[in-house]
């Protein structure tokens, strides 16, 4: 831990579109000799803190950057998530975005300020990071540093979770990121046995681009209904899933998202997303001038070589029968044998909670190993 406690920290508040840029610009300079850091896009960043993004439909939220003589150094955001406290009416409020130097006077700085937000607020308790929400990009890296991130995932320097604790917090809940070599994915003889058995009740399709509206509903239903008993679950709106879904068809072909069906009603289905991260990581965060070119033509001709398993479900009534692996089995297998198809190499799964145990069973089964630690930490306030 630096400490520079002769130059005072100033805070200020996130409002205008000049300082909203300024705060998505603060991670460049926290991870400038950082091999492993890959940049965001900015027009995605500027996005996804628009106030028309539909997250924001049930949330509200602010933003703080730390400043020392005048430049910008930390950052940190509060939300209030009402779909949250709807459900579990527990005066949990989150923070998130959380980046500065290994300073602990920048992060207690931010977080007594953010914490300050949130009581206001009526909230008793802090937890996080959430980027923004419990479907977004959550936790602290706290093991796995010497590769970068899949798409959709965070990245940390190490000293951040000694700083978070410093600041009073404790950790609530890891999260694991499975990799696997997609060329040697095996599936168990017990499992292949009832597979074997279940093949005359289901059947394994891809999405229907025809009918995408109704597949992206679909869709939605499983996911919500498969982690409704999750940690902290918070269901999909039918306008994020919507975004996400145009987002989605985009950049994926579409045997990288499969449906499986029991006696022709959907059970499960997973979506494979191409790790974009390979295709923007020298980009520096812009499409222009050429960045939009670059990156059409490594989705669309280069393809990735890895891809993420961002979404999966499977029905909760099929969960504890013989049903619930053998759907999960053969999702996975479709979307694999997709990606092989088009030259993927490594597959990550993620984020899974340590303590799903069925699920880590799984992916163990079929030759994933934990390649990365997030962890999640809570502080009363």
């Amino acid at each position: 831990m630096n400490s520079f406690s002769d130059t005072a920290v100033e805070i200020r508040e996130v409002s205008g579109k000049q300082a909203l840029d300024t705060f998505i610009r603060v991670p460049w300079g926290i991870y400038q000799d950082d091999p492993n850091w890959v940049p965001p896009l900015l027009a995605e960043r500027r996005e996804a803190f628009s106030h028309k993004h539909p997250y924001f439909m049930h949330a509200d939220w602010q933003a703080w950057t730390a400043y020392r003589d005048g430049k910008p150094v930390g950052r940190i955001s509060a939300q209030i998530d009402h779909l949250h406290q709807q459900r579990y009416d527990n005066k949990i409020g989150f923070f998130g975005l959380i980046e500065a130097p290994d300073d602990d006077a920048v992060f207690k700085a931010l977080f007594d300020t953010a914490e300050y937000w949130l009581r206001a607020k009526g909230m008793r308790k802090a937890l996080g990071p959430f980027s923004l929400g419990i479907n977004q990009e959550l936790g602290i890296l706290v093991d796995g540093f010497d590769t970068p991130p899949y798409v959709m995932m965070a990245h940390s320097p190490n000293y951040y979770g000694a700083a978070i604790e410093r600041c009073g917090y404790q950790p609530a809940q890891d999260l694991l990121a499975y990799e696997l070599d997609n060329h040697m994915l095996t599936i168990p003889r017990v499992m292949q046995a009832l597979i074997t058995r279940s093949a005359n009740r289901v059947k394994v399709r891809c999405l229907d681009r025809n009918e995408k509206t109704n597949e992206l509903e679909l869709m939605r239903d499983i996911f919500n209904d498969a982690w409704q008993n999750n940690w902290n679950y918070v269901p999909f709106t039918r306008e994020e899933f919507s975004v996400i879904g145009k987002e989605l068809l985009m950049l994926l072909p579409k045997d990288f998202i499969q449906i499986a069906e029991i006696d022709g009603q959907a059970a499960s289905f997973v979506v494979l997303l191409p790790n974009i991260n390979e295709a923007i990581a020298d980009l520096n965060g812009r499409l222009l001038p050429f960045g939009w070119a670059k990156l059409f033509w490594r989705l669309k001709v280069a393809s990735p070589k890895t891809a993420r398993v961002a979404l999966m479900g499977v029905r909760q009534k099929y969960q504890n029968t013989r049903f619930g692996p053998a759907l999960a089995y053969m999702v996975i297998k479709a979307a694999m044998d997709a990606g092989t198809s088009k030259g993927l190499e490594r597959v990550e799964m993620s984020w899974v909670l340590e303590h799903n145990h069925a699920t880590r069973n799984i992916i163990e089964s079929v030759g994933g190993e934990v390649t990365k630690r997030y962890r999640m930490y809570d502080k009363d306030i």
